[in-house]
Protein backbone atom coordinates (compact mmCIF):
# COMPACT_ATOMS: atom_id res chain seq x y z
CA UNK A 1 0.00 0.00 0.00
CA UNK A 2 1.42 3.42 -1.11
CA UNK A 3 2.22 5.80 2.08
CA UNK A 4 0.07 9.19 1.04
CA UNK A 5 1.83 12.32 0.22
CA UNK A 6 3.09 14.86 3.07
CA UNK A 7 -0.52 16.09 4.85
CA UNK A 8 1.03 18.10 7.65
CA UNK A 9 1.12 22.30 7.56
CA UNK A 10 2.87 24.19 5.76
CA UNK A 11 6.30 25.00 7.88
CA UNK A 12 6.02 28.81 8.65
CA UNK A 13 8.52 31.25 9.99
CA UNK A 14 5.95 32.79 12.83
CA UNK A 15 8.60 34.49 14.48
CA UNK A 16 12.37 35.39 14.21
CA UNK A 17 14.64 33.07 15.63
CA UNK A 18 17.23 33.76 17.92
CA UNK A 19 20.73 35.13 16.82
CA UNK A 20 23.55 33.66 18.92
CA UNK A 21 26.75 35.61 19.33
CA UNK A 22 29.27 33.34 20.06
CA UNK A 23 30.85 29.69 20.25
CA UNK A 24 30.37 29.48 23.90
CA UNK A 25 26.95 30.80 23.59
CA UNK A 26 25.93 27.64 20.79
CA UNK A 27 27.40 25.17 22.86
CA UNK A 28 25.21 26.00 25.83
CA UNK A 29 22.14 26.33 23.57
CA UNK A 30 23.03 22.92 22.80
CA UNK A 31 23.22 21.36 26.13
CA UNK A 32 19.96 22.83 27.34
CA UNK A 33 17.89 21.73 24.34
CA UNK A 34 19.22 18.34 24.22
CA UNK A 35 17.99 17.88 27.93
CA UNK A 36 14.57 18.89 26.58
CA UNK A 37 14.76 16.62 23.27
CA UNK A 38 16.01 13.46 25.41
CA UNK A 39 12.76 13.31 27.44
CA UNK A 40 10.77 12.06 24.52
CA UNK A 41 13.47 10.38 22.53
CA UNK A 42 12.43 6.76 22.67
CA UNK A 43 9.11 7.46 22.37
CA UNK A 44 9.41 9.35 19.23
CA UNK A 45 11.20 6.47 17.90
CA UNK A 46 9.18 3.74 18.71
CA UNK A 47 6.15 5.66 17.52
CA UNK A 48 7.96 7.07 13.97
CA UNK A 49 6.78 10.32 15.61
CA UNK A 50 8.06 13.55 13.74
CA UNK A 51 9.67 15.57 15.91
CA UNK A 52 8.03 18.86 15.13
CA UNK A 53 7.77 21.24 17.84
CA UNK A 54 11.46 19.89 18.92
CA UNK A 55 12.52 20.60 15.25
CA UNK A 56 11.20 24.09 15.78
CA UNK A 57 12.77 24.77 19.09
CA UNK A 58 15.97 23.59 17.20
CA UNK A 59 16.15 26.12 14.64
CA UNK A 60 14.21 29.19 16.23
CA UNK A 61 17.21 28.88 18.65
CA UNK A 62 19.45 30.26 16.49
CA UNK A 63 21.45 26.96 16.08
CA UNK A 64 21.13 26.61 12.25
CA UNK A 65 22.70 29.72 11.32
CA UNK A 66 25.86 28.85 13.49
CA UNK A 67 28.06 28.37 10.42
CA UNK A 68 26.67 31.74 8.55
CA UNK A 69 29.80 34.21 8.32
CA UNK A 70 29.67 36.64 10.46
CA UNK A 71 29.88 39.66 8.16
CA UNK A 72 26.31 38.21 7.31
CA UNK A 73 25.06 38.28 10.56
CA UNK A 74 26.12 34.88 11.50
CA UNK A 75 28.14 33.74 14.09
CA UNK A 76 30.86 32.05 12.61
CA UNK A 77 31.62 29.90 14.66
CA UNK A 78 34.49 27.09 14.71
CA UNK A 79 34.30 24.17 13.02
CA UNK A 80 35.03 22.38 16.60
CA UNK A 81 31.82 24.60 17.69
CA UNK A 82 30.23 23.03 15.06
CA UNK A 83 31.01 19.17 15.75
CA UNK A 84 30.38 19.72 19.89
CA UNK A 85 26.63 21.03 18.83
CA UNK A 86 26.11 18.20 16.36
CA UNK A 87 27.59 15.88 19.05
CA UNK A 88 25.17 17.19 21.84
CA UNK A 89 22.30 16.79 20.01
CA UNK A 90 23.16 13.64 18.65
CA UNK A 91 23.86 11.79 21.90
CA UNK A 92 20.12 12.47 22.98
CA UNK A 93 18.06 12.11 19.68
CA UNK A 94 20.68 11.05 16.61
CA UNK A 95 17.61 11.69 14.35
CA UNK A 96 17.31 15.70 15.29
CA UNK A 97 21.48 15.46 14.97
CA UNK A 98 21.19 14.45 11.73
CA UNK A 99 18.07 17.13 10.56
CA UNK A 100 20.71 19.86 9.72
CA UNK A 101 23.26 18.54 8.18
CA UNK A 102 22.22 18.74 4.35
CA UNK A 103 20.43 22.29 5.86
CA UNK A 104 24.83 23.24 7.15
CA UNK A 105 25.76 21.68 3.60
CA UNK A 106 23.53 24.00 1.76
CA UNK A 107 25.05 26.98 4.06
CA UNK A 108 28.99 25.70 2.90
CA UNK A 109 28.05 25.96 -1.27
CA UNK A 110 25.88 29.09 -0.37
CA UNK A 111 29.18 30.11 0.99
CA UNK A 112 31.51 28.40 -1.85
CA UNK A 113 29.62 29.37 -4.94
CA UNK A 114 26.66 31.07 -4.36
CA UNK A 115 26.23 34.94 -5.44
CA UNK A 116 26.48 37.65 -3.14
CA UNK A 117 22.78 38.22 -3.79
CA UNK A 118 21.85 35.03 -3.00
CA UNK A 119 24.33 34.40 -0.08
CA UNK A 120 21.80 37.47 1.58
CA UNK A 121 19.24 36.50 0.45
CA UNK A 122 19.50 33.22 1.61
CA UNK A 123 21.21 34.07 4.83
CA UNK A 124 19.01 36.10 5.97
CA UNK A 125 16.26 33.45 5.79
CA UNK A 126 18.37 30.79 7.40
CA UNK A 127 18.74 33.74 10.56
CA UNK A 128 15.07 34.25 10.81
CA UNK A 129 14.50 30.70 10.91
CA UNK A 130 14.45 29.16 7.67
CA UNK A 131 15.35 25.76 7.50
CA UNK A 132 16.47 23.82 4.65
CA UNK A 133 15.83 19.98 3.66
CA UNK A 134 17.37 18.24 0.79
CA UNK A 135 16.01 16.53 -2.43
CA UNK A 136 19.78 15.18 -3.19
CA UNK A 137 19.92 11.46 -3.59
CA UNK A 138 18.06 8.97 -6.01
CA UNK A 139 18.27 5.40 -5.52
CA UNK A 140 17.72 4.32 -9.13
CA UNK A 141 21.87 4.85 -10.29
CA UNK A 142 24.54 2.83 -10.34
CA UNK A 143 26.40 4.55 -7.50
CA UNK A 144 24.95 7.34 -5.37
CA UNK A 145 26.92 10.24 -7.36
CA UNK A 146 24.71 9.23 -10.77
CA UNK A 147 21.29 11.42 -10.84
CA UNK A 148 18.91 11.37 -13.64
CA UNK A 149 17.08 14.32 -12.08
CA UNK A 150 16.82 17.33 -15.03
CA UNK A 151 17.11 20.82 -15.09
CA UNK A 152 16.44 23.25 -17.93
CA UNK A 153 16.60 26.62 -18.95
CA UNK A 154 13.14 28.28 -19.24
CA UNK A 155 13.22 31.57 -20.37
CA UNK A 156 14.12 33.60 -17.23
CA UNK A 157 13.74 30.26 -14.69
CA UNK A 158 14.78 26.38 -15.07
CA UNK A 159 12.46 23.85 -14.66
CA UNK A 160 13.21 20.89 -13.10
CA UNK A 161 12.01 17.08 -13.26
CA UNK A 162 12.73 13.62 -11.36
CA UNK A 163 12.35 11.46 -8.36
CA UNK A 164 14.52 12.03 -4.70
CA UNK A 165 15.18 9.45 -1.85
CA UNK A 166 16.78 9.71 1.65
CA UNK A 167 15.43 13.18 1.46
CA UNK A 168 16.35 14.07 4.98
CA UNK A 169 14.49 16.91 6.62
CA UNK A 170 12.36 17.67 3.18
CA UNK A 171 8.77 16.67 5.25
CA UNK A 172 9.73 19.87 7.62
CA UNK A 173 11.33 22.14 5.84
CA UNK A 174 10.80 25.47 4.87
CA UNK A 175 12.96 25.19 1.32
CA UNK A 176 13.88 21.64 -0.51
CA UNK A 177 17.80 22.47 -2.64
CA UNK A 178 16.95 19.71 -5.37
CA UNK A 179 20.30 18.40 -6.70
CA UNK A 180 19.56 18.18 -10.59
CA UNK A 181 22.20 17.87 -13.63
CA UNK A 182 22.37 19.84 -17.10
CA UNK A 183 22.26 19.02 -20.48
CA UNK A 184 26.16 18.32 -19.83
CA UNK A 185 25.47 16.09 -16.66
CA UNK A 186 26.89 18.62 -14.53
CA UNK A 187 24.94 19.24 -10.89
CA UNK A 188 23.30 21.93 -9.78
CA UNK A 189 21.56 23.11 -6.77
CA UNK A 190 17.86 24.25 -7.41
CA UNK A 191 16.20 25.79 -4.31
CA UNK A 192 12.51 25.93 -4.40
CA UNK A 193 10.50 26.84 -1.49
CA UNK A 194 8.22 24.14 0.17
CA UNK A 195 4.83 24.14 -1.72
CA UNK A 196 6.19 25.42 -4.97
CA UNK A 197 3.63 23.70 -7.67
CA UNK A 198 4.71 20.33 -8.51
CA UNK A 199 6.79 19.57 -5.62
CA UNK A 200 5.58 16.65 -3.43
CA UNK A 201 7.15 15.19 -0.63
CA UNK A 202 6.00 12.01 0.49
CA UNK A 203 6.13 10.37 4.11
CA UNK A 204 7.51 7.06 3.13
CA UNK A 205 10.86 6.34 5.56
CA UNK A 206 10.83 2.82 6.61
CA UNK A 207 14.38 2.31 7.41
CA UNK A 208 14.91 0.37 11.03
CA UNK A 209 16.93 3.46 12.15
CA UNK A 210 17.23 6.99 12.06
CA UNK A 211 13.12 6.61 12.20
CA UNK A 212 12.49 10.44 12.57
CA UNK A 213 14.53 12.33 10.24
CA UNK A 214 11.43 13.38 8.65
CA UNK A 215 13.11 11.44 5.04
CA UNK A 216 11.12 10.03 2.16
CA UNK A 217 10.64 10.64 -1.31
CA UNK A 218 10.56 13.58 -3.45
CA UNK A 219 8.54 14.11 -6.52
CA UNK A 220 9.38 16.73 -8.70
CA UNK A 221 7.18 17.86 -11.43
CA UNK A 222 7.61 20.39 -13.81
CA UNK A 223 8.97 22.29 -10.87
CA UNK A 224 9.90 25.98 -11.99
CA UNK A 225 12.64 27.28 -10.08
CA UNK A 226 14.01 31.21 -10.86
CA UNK A 227 17.36 31.27 -12.17
CA UNK A 228 18.43 33.16 -9.28
CA UNK A 229 17.89 30.19 -6.83
CA UNK A 230 20.20 28.18 -8.91
CA UNK A 231 23.64 27.26 -7.36
CA UNK A 232 26.11 25.84 -9.77
CA UNK A 233 27.73 23.28 -6.83
CA UNK A 234 30.18 21.58 -9.54
CA UNK A 235 32.04 24.11 -9.29
CA UNK A 236 32.97 23.51 -5.60
CA UNK A 237 34.67 20.10 -7.00
CA UNK A 238 36.15 21.29 -9.94
CA UNK A 239 38.61 23.17 -7.43
CA UNK A 240 39.75 22.69 -4.07
CA UNK A 241 37.17 22.97 -1.61
CA UNK A 242 35.82 21.84 1.55
CA UNK A 243 32.69 20.65 0.30
CA UNK A 244 33.04 17.43 0.69
CA UNK A 245 34.78 16.91 3.92
CA UNK A 246 32.43 19.60 5.61
CA UNK A 247 29.27 17.36 4.62
CA UNK A 248 31.28 14.39 6.08
CA UNK A 249 32.63 16.16 9.31
CA UNK A 250 29.07 16.66 9.93
CA UNK A 251 28.12 12.83 9.54
CA UNK A 252 30.96 12.03 11.27
CA UNK A 253 30.15 13.94 14.76
CA UNK A 254 26.44 12.40 14.33
CA UNK A 255 28.22 9.09 14.90
CA UNK A 256 30.14 10.75 18.02
CA UNK A 257 26.86 11.60 19.07
CA UNK A 258 25.17 8.41 19.18
CA UNK A 259 28.41 6.68 20.11
CA UNK A 260 28.33 8.97 23.25
CA UNK A 261 24.35 8.36 23.87
CA UNK A 262 24.95 4.38 23.66
CA UNK A 263 28.03 4.31 26.44
CA UNK A 264 25.59 6.77 28.69
CA UNK A 265 22.76 4.24 28.13
CA UNK A 266 25.01 1.30 28.38
CA UNK A 267 26.33 3.22 32.22
CA UNK A 268 22.73 3.73 33.51
CA UNK A 269 21.65 0.46 32.64
CA UNK A 270 24.41 -1.60 34.18
CA UNK A 271 24.39 0.77 37.89
CA UNK A 272 20.59 0.16 37.55
CA UNK A 273 19.63 -2.86 36.10
CA UNK A 274 22.06 -5.58 34.81
CA UNK A 275 23.37 -8.27 37.29
CA UNK A 276 27.02 -9.37 38.07
CA UNK A 277 27.79 -12.76 36.55
CA UNK A 278 27.65 -16.14 38.90
CA UNK A 279 31.31 -16.51 38.53
CA UNK A 280 32.01 -12.72 40.04
CA UNK A 281 32.01 -14.09 43.53
CA UNK A 282 31.40 -11.67 46.33
CA UNK A 283 30.33 -9.00 44.10
CA UNK A 284 27.05 -7.29 44.79
CA UNK A 285 27.17 -4.90 41.81
CA UNK A 286 27.10 -5.12 38.04
CA UNK A 287 28.99 -2.16 38.06
CA UNK A 288 31.79 -3.68 40.00
CA UNK A 289 32.07 -6.81 37.87
CA UNK A 290 36.20 -6.80 36.67
CA UNK A 291 35.42 -7.39 33.10
CA UNK A 292 32.23 -4.87 32.84
CA UNK A 293 34.62 -2.06 34.19
CA UNK A 294 37.44 -3.13 31.64
CA UNK A 295 34.85 -3.00 28.68
CA UNK A 296 33.70 0.33 29.97
CA UNK A 297 37.11 1.60 30.43
CA UNK A 298 37.84 0.26 26.93
CA UNK A 299 34.62 2.29 25.47
CA UNK A 300 35.47 5.38 27.13
CA UNK A 301 38.94 5.11 25.90
CA UNK A 302 38.11 4.47 22.06
CA UNK A 303 35.32 7.70 21.99
CA UNK A 304 38.07 9.46 23.51
CA UNK A 305 40.09 8.68 20.81
CA UNK A 306 37.13 8.87 18.26
CA UNK A 307 36.36 12.39 19.69
CA UNK A 308 40.54 13.85 19.47
CA UNK A 309 40.33 12.33 15.68
CA UNK A 310 36.92 14.97 15.34
CA UNK A 311 38.21 17.57 16.83
CA UNK A 312 42.00 17.14 14.92
CA UNK A 313 39.39 17.26 11.82
CA UNK A 314 37.96 20.25 12.67
CA UNK A 315 41.21 22.20 12.45
CA UNK A 316 42.11 20.53 9.08
CA UNK A 317 38.85 22.33 8.01
CA UNK A 318 39.48 25.27 9.10
CA UNK A 319 43.03 25.42 7.77
CA UNK A 320 41.62 24.60 4.59
CA UNK A 321 38.60 26.65 4.76
CA UNK A 322 40.95 29.96 4.92
CA UNK A 323 43.50 28.67 2.44
CA UNK A 324 41.94 26.65 0.16
CA UNK A 325 44.94 24.64 -2.38
CA UNK A 326 45.16 20.58 -3.48
CA UNK A 327 47.47 20.67 0.03
CA UNK A 328 45.18 21.72 2.57
CA UNK A 329 41.80 20.37 0.99
CA UNK A 330 43.66 17.08 0.65
CA UNK A 331 44.88 17.12 4.48
CA UNK A 332 41.03 17.93 5.23
CA UNK A 333 39.58 15.38 3.38
CA UNK A 334 42.03 13.04 5.42
CA UNK A 335 41.68 13.91 8.76
CA UNK A 336 37.93 14.36 8.00
CA UNK A 337 37.99 10.20 7.24
CA UNK A 338 40.62 9.28 9.84
CA UNK A 339 37.87 10.67 11.67
CA UNK A 340 35.03 8.72 9.84
CA UNK A 341 36.68 5.91 10.87
CA UNK A 342 36.46 5.72 14.52
CA UNK A 343 33.44 7.41 15.14
CA UNK A 344 31.59 4.71 12.83
CA UNK A 345 33.64 1.85 14.73
CA UNK A 346 32.60 3.11 18.08
CA UNK A 347 29.60 3.83 17.61
CA UNK A 348 28.57 0.44 16.18
CA UNK A 349 31.11 -0.87 19.06
CA UNK A 350 29.29 1.00 21.71
CA UNK A 351 25.59 0.39 20.96
CA UNK A 352 26.75 -3.30 20.76
CA UNK A 353 28.37 -3.88 23.91
CA UNK A 354 24.66 -2.17 25.22
CA UNK A 355 23.20 -5.50 25.22
CA UNK A 356 26.56 -7.34 26.21
CA UNK A 357 27.01 -5.31 29.19
CA UNK A 358 23.17 -4.73 30.00
CA UNK A 359 21.94 -8.34 29.41
CA UNK A 360 19.42 -10.84 28.27
CA UNK A 361 16.38 -8.12 29.67
CA UNK A 362 18.03 -4.96 28.02
CA UNK A 363 16.73 -6.29 25.44
CA UNK A 364 13.24 -6.07 26.27
CA UNK A 365 10.71 -4.01 24.66
CA UNK A 366 9.50 -1.41 27.17
CA UNK A 367 13.74 -0.10 27.54
CA UNK A 368 13.60 0.49 23.39
CA UNK A 369 17.04 0.63 23.44
CA UNK A 370 17.57 -1.01 20.66
CA UNK A 371 17.36 2.36 18.93
CA UNK A 372 21.09 3.04 19.75
CA UNK A 373 22.02 -0.11 17.68
CA UNK A 374 19.58 0.95 15.25
CA UNK A 375 20.28 4.59 14.76
CA UNK A 376 24.47 3.30 14.67
CA UNK A 377 23.70 1.13 11.77
CA UNK A 378 21.60 3.02 9.51
CA UNK A 379 23.06 5.94 9.89
CA UNK A 380 26.98 5.08 9.47
CA UNK A 381 25.83 3.34 6.08
CA UNK A 382 25.89 6.93 4.36
CA UNK A 383 29.43 6.49 3.61
CA UNK A 384 31.14 3.33 3.76
CA UNK A 385 34.69 3.50 5.82
CA UNK A 386 36.13 0.54 3.51
CA UNK A 387 36.49 3.43 0.94
CA UNK A 388 38.32 5.85 3.72
CA UNK A 389 41.08 3.16 4.76
CA UNK A 390 41.82 2.65 1.15
CA UNK A 391 41.64 7.18 0.63
CA UNK A 392 43.89 7.16 4.03
CA UNK A 393 46.49 4.42 2.93
CA UNK A 394 46.80 5.60 -0.63
CA UNK A 395 47.52 9.59 0.79
CA UNK A 396 50.33 8.43 3.16
CA UNK A 397 51.70 5.22 0.93
CA UNK A 398 51.76 6.85 -2.78
CA UNK A 399 50.98 10.08 -2.09
CA UNK A 400 48.16 10.37 -4.08
CA UNK A 401 45.20 13.10 -2.78
CA UNK A 402 41.49 11.41 -2.18
CA UNK A 403 38.85 11.94 -4.53
CA UNK A 404 36.71 15.47 -4.78
CA UNK A 405 33.04 14.45 -4.30
CA UNK A 406 30.45 14.97 -1.44
CA UNK A 407 31.31 11.75 0.02
CA UNK A 408 35.14 12.26 1.39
Amino acid sequence: MSTPPNTLPKPVLSQPAHRIQSDAEAIEIAHKLAAEFAREAAQRDRERRLPVQELDAFSQSGLWAITIPKQYGGAGVSYRTLGEVIKIISAVDPSLGQLPQNHLVIIEHLILDGTEAQKRYFFDLVLRGARFGNAFSEKGGRTVAEFSTLIQPDGQDYIVNGTKFFATGALLAHWIPIVAVDSAGLPHLALAEQGTPGLTVVNDWSSFGQRTTASGTVLIDQVRVPANHVVPIYQAFARPTIGGPSSQFIQAAVDAGIATGSIAATLEYVRQSARPWIDAKDIERASDDPYTIQQVGDLELRLHAAEALLDRAADKLAIAANTPDEASVAAASIAVAEAKVLTTEIALLASNKLFELGGTRSTLEEYNLDRHWRNARTHTLHDPVRWKFHAIGNYYLNKVNPPRHPWL
